[in-house]
């Protein structure tokens, strides 16, 4: 009976429960991040190494691939579109992988001259 308690404490210790989100927000600038490649995007067919993610202090924690979750994927994985990337690191740099929307145009409607005319009377 001693040797399954020492054996459970051992485990309690080597394992302990921590608050991740607590761990991983203590540097200032860094956290993390789920970054979407979506279809078009510059990343879809590289391989994670040519991104140069660790040369900006990127860590891809897991990769989500529909239903597949791939752990601590290593360089040579090719992104396909609609990857998921799961990141620790510069929340600057992780933003800066965001490629910004354009911004759609209003869609003005130019009212026919004898209308506004109408109006002012």
């Amino acid at each position: 009976m001693a040797g399954a308690i020492i054996d459970y404490i051992a485990g309690q210790v080597a394992f302990p429960e921590i608050d991740v989100r607590q761990r991983l927000s203590v540097s200032t600038g860094y956290g993390v991040a789920e970054l979407v490649m979506h279809a078009g995007a510059e990343q879809v067919g590289k391989q994670l190494g040519e991104l140069g993610l660790w040369d900006r202090d990127i860590t891809v924690l897991t990769l989500h691939r529909g239903v597949t979750v791939i752990p601590n994927p290593r360089k040579h994985v090719v992104l396909e579109a609609e990857d998921r990337l799961l990141c620790f690191g510069k929340l600057d740099e992780m933003r800066s992988m965001i490629p910004e929307r354009r911004r759609r145009r209003a869609k003005v409607r130019r009212l026919p001259k004898d209308h506004l005319s109408d109006m002012s009377s």
